[in-house]
């Protein structure tokens, strides 16, 4: 257990460095007044791809974190670390496919921007479904194995939380990120993951 610990710490920390990524709204331009059409897109996208699924990321990185703190034995970790990284993946392919439903946001470039982050919520959902078959391998009766794989999957986790969100925070810059951030179910979302380590 000793050896398990700090290993399982990192990889929350790594989370909840990640955890702010789940939401590019992070831009501030101001613009001039919306137009109508921006705001509907955004608002069907804030309430069917944002809100929604950056609760269920916030969830589960939650999740790990107090599992960590509750100093728990391998095999607790490796489940909440399963679930925590299927959930994961499963709100970045809806956030995809909602997105893809709602269409390009009426902006130059709108239909580019899009097919980029469609592109890469699919890749995230991809490397974080790999990361749970990773988990779901770990073998938890030997300890220094089972460590020792946990910080190689809390590595993969840390170069993946670096490279979230480039397609996701250009698509969400200028009107469209100003026209989201007035959408109430964007704004909670925003709030929402703020856990630190």
């Amino acid at each position: 257990m000793e050896g398990t610990n700090p290993v399982n710490k990192k990889l929350a920390a790594v989370l909840s460095g990640g955890a702010v990524l789940v939401l590019a709204l992070s831009g501030c331009s101001s613009s001039d007044d919306g137009d109508k059409k921006l705001d509907d897109w955004a608002k069907k996208v804030c309430d069917t791809a944002v809100g929604p699924q950056s609760k269920k990321i916030a969830d589960a990185n939650a999740a790990i974190k107090k599992q960590t703190a509750d100093n728990s034995s391998p095999d607790e970790v490796k489940s909440t670390d399963s679930k925590a990284f299927g959930d994961i993946s499963a709100a970045y392919a809806q956030r995809s496919a909602a997105l893809k439903k709602a269409g390009a946001p009426p902006t130059d470039d709108g239909e580019k921007k899009l097919n980029d982050a469609v592109k890469e919520l699919d890749g995230l959902s991809k490397s974080y479904a790999d990361l749970k078959t990773q988990t779901d391998k770990l073998d938890t009766k030997d300890q220094s194995a089972f460590a020792d794989d946990l910080a190689k999957i809390a590595e993969e986790l840390g170069k993946l939380s670096q490279s979230e969100n480039t397609a996701q925070k250009k698509l969400e810059a200028g009107d469209v990120g100003k026209a989201m951030r007035e959408q109430d179910s964007c704004k909670t979302a925003a709030a929402s993951p703020k856990a630190k380590s």
